[in-house]
């Protein structure tokens, strides 16, 4: 089960970023701006939590495909 982190910096459009920390994302944030969301079966789980604390969440294009929106 892939662990999942977001971004606590927010991208110009707003949305804090969902990265799989498991699988060696290269557009991962720096350790300091990383918010772990723990283990979770599949990035939707992830993004969920991620949006208790952030609401406007995305998974990441490159790691998180799925679960990104666009």
């Amino acid at each position: 089960m892939p662990n999942y982190i977001v971004n606590k910096n927010a991208q110009s459009n707003g949305d804090h970023e969902v990265h799989n920390a498991t699988s060696g994302c290269n557009w991962m944030p720096a350790k300091i701006n990383q918010k772990d969301l723990g283990w979770h079966s599949n990035c939707h789980g992830a993004v969920s939590g991620a949006k208790k604390t952030y609401p406007q969440s995305n998974g990441c294009y490159h790691c998180c495909n799925a679960c990104h929106t666009g």
